[in-house]
């Protein structure tokens, strides 16, 4: 479980096929030299670009992941080398919960339609499948690349959050450009809700 704050940006420095089998996804090392790994190890979860992975080694201020074909279907931005990454350890439960809960499970990838400066902030929208705008209200939560917003607004198939410069500052929001993908996970209190009552 997570909380949507990211606590350091990382960078894909290498992919390699998982050995042995056959479209079964890729081992990605990540370089994570700004997150604190000391008390991370093998089986550990890590939140990639909003993606709950299990880390296979650490070595100093690397780490490894495996990723499954299916999650590399379901996302965006875990198969390139370079790729700047949002990073986040799964929280304790002492923990402040300074986001929102998050799972690290991907309902969805979105599009970036806009992404402009208004005043000190800037506005995000991104347009997204209904699977997941039956889910966002105003003032509602979801996560984008594993960062944890405010909806703003939500219109016909799109949404907006603002993003104050803090935030830009510390993930990787600020290199977003219109037609980028972005993964995104509805607050799944929305979810349970939805479930109860058969919406």
């Amino acid at each position: 479980m997570f909380t949507g704050i990211i606590q350091a940006v990382g960078e894909i420095t290498q992919i390699r096929p998982i050995r042995g089998h056959n479209d079964c996804g890729l081992s990605l090392a990540i370089s994570a030299e700004d997150l604190d790994l000391s008390d991370v190890m093998a089986g550990d979860s890590i939140a990639v670009n909003g993606v709950c992975l299990t880390v296979t080694t650490v070595t100093g201020g690397l780490f490894d992941v495996d990723v499954s074909q299916e999650t590399l279907n379901c996302t965006r931005g875990l198969d390139q080398v370079g790729m700047r990454v949002n990073l986040e350890k799964a929280m304790r439960l002492s923990d402040r919960l300074g986001g929102h809960l998050v799972s690290g499970h991907v309902d969805a990838t979105g599009t970036v339609v806009r992404f402009e400066p208004i005043g000190e902030s800037f506005v995000l929208v991104i347009q997204a499948p209904e699977a997941i705008l039956r889910y966002l209200t105003h003032k509602g939560s979801i996560t984008v690349n594993g960062v944890s917003l405010t909806v703003n607004q939500v219109e016909g198939n799109e949404f907006s959050v603002n993003l104050i410069p803090h935030t830009l500052a510390a993930t990787t929001l600020q290199e977003l450009a219109p037609g980028m993908r972005v993964n995104l996970e509805s607050d799944m209190l929305a979810r349970y809700v939805a479930r109860l009552l058969n919406i």
